[in-house]
């Protein structure tokens, strides 16, 4: 049986792995930084409280790419997705075309950022599919994890239809509840933090800047505070009916996650379990912020030009954040240049996402209100 090996000892990549070496699956462990995990590699195992509860076999854990790709044919890359092109500079000269590179929380259109990486390396051929986050943690001292939520379901999608063809067989022995997309854009925007984090941030700047103790999902919602969240869910369902897809309304895409009230948005996020603790995070310079910004609204905001689809929530929120961190992230975040696809018309993007089962909507019906 081929050892995985997970990239990332954040609470995903420490999920991930307690996961899979719960269920019989012999894992590597490769982190830039081994020493905040020491305890894990001291004993050779993750300890995982909460969802999953248990002391697991960790086979090594590394700093090194050309051992860890020396040992693991599949490689579940579980860090921040600003981090993916420096990821693949160094997995690129130890890549081989049997190997297969997974993303988990690549959000939008990360596998195509991530095969592009690895092309501009020379490194092609390399099989790159994505999933979002499957598990809600937390890193949990130097040797485990809280497991704070386990999702029940999860889309996938890849750099190219054929490498999800082959690779879903294989993923699903691991995760069965993961099922093909439609398309690629389909994955990414079927993420309800990609939605939720932002419009939540600024709804509550003042709170978060001065350091108050504020649940995210629960303090930091309210009947008007969900009218940004509402907004930005109906540009990112424009976008994708203009990319050939439809996205599950996201108060069922969380009862699909966790189980919960699906009668309204807000209902629903206050009755997922795995939210009821989670903390606002303490300033607007935080990695899920960034990510969401980076790696999702500033790919969204340019493939929504190329359809002639305006998501004036989506451009708010970029410029806001922009100002407010000191970072353009329309420069610095996943553009379609970065993607490979600066140049394609929308038609051609749709036929790069793939022409099988497309049946794209009118543009002139996708256009949002605010």
């Amino acid at each position: 049986m081929d050892e995985i090996g997970v990239i990332g000892a954040g609470g995903e990549g420490l999920a991930v792995t307690a996961y899979l070496s719960s269920i019989g699956r012999a894992v590597r462990l490769c982190t830039r930084d081994p020493a905040r995990i020491d305890g894990i590699r001291r004993t050779g195992s993750i300890r995982a409280t909460g969802s999953l509860e248990g002391c697991f076999p960790v086979g090594e854990v590394t700093d090194d790419p050309a051992r860890l790709t020396s040992r693991c044919r599949v490689l579940v890359v579980a860090a921040i997705t600003t981090a993916y092109r420096d990821i693949a500079r160094a997995l690129a000269p130890h890549l081989t075309e049997r190997h297969v590179v997974v993303l988990f929380s690549s959000k939008l259109c990360g596998s195509a950022e991530f095969a592009e990486a690895l092309a501009r390396e020379g490194r092609h051929g390399v099989d790159v599919v994505e999933t979002d986050a499957l598990f809600a943690a937390r890193p949990q001292g130097a040797d485990g994890v809280a497991v704070l939520g386990v999702k029940r379901w999860n889309l996938l999608s890849g750099a190219r239809q054929e490498s999800v063809t082959r690779c879903a067989p294989l993923l699903r022995e691991c995760f069965p509840w993961v099922e093909p997309a439609r398309n690629l854009v389909e994955r990414g925007l079927t993420d309800f933090g990609a939605v939720a984090h932002a419009p939540i941030a600024l709804a509550n700047l003042g709170s978060i800047e001065r350091g108050e103790e504020l649940l995210f999902y629960l303090d930091g919602m309210s009947d008007r505070t969900v009218v940004l969240l509402e907004q930005a869910e109906r540009e990112f369902r424009a976008v994708a009916r203009a990319y050939g897809a439809e996205l599950t309304p996201m108060a069922q895409v969380l009862d699909r996650y966790y189980g919960c009230r699906t009668t309204c948005v807000l209902d629903a996020m206050r009755s997922v379990e795995a939210y009821q603790t989670i903390p606002a995070p303490e300033s607007l310079d935080h990695r899920f912020l960034r990510e969401d910004i980076a790696s999702t609204l500033v790919p969204l905001e340019a493939l929504a030009a190329k359809a002639a689809v305006p998501t004036p929530m989506i451009s708010s929120t970029i410029n806001i954040m922009s100002l407010l961190s000191g970072e353009q992230f329309r420069d610095t975040g996943r553009t379609l240049h970065r993607l490979g696809w600066a140049e394609l018309t929308h038609d051609e993007i749709l036929d790069r996402l793939s022409s099988r089962d497309r049946h794209p909507v009118a543009v002139d019906s996708l256009v949002p209100t605010l």
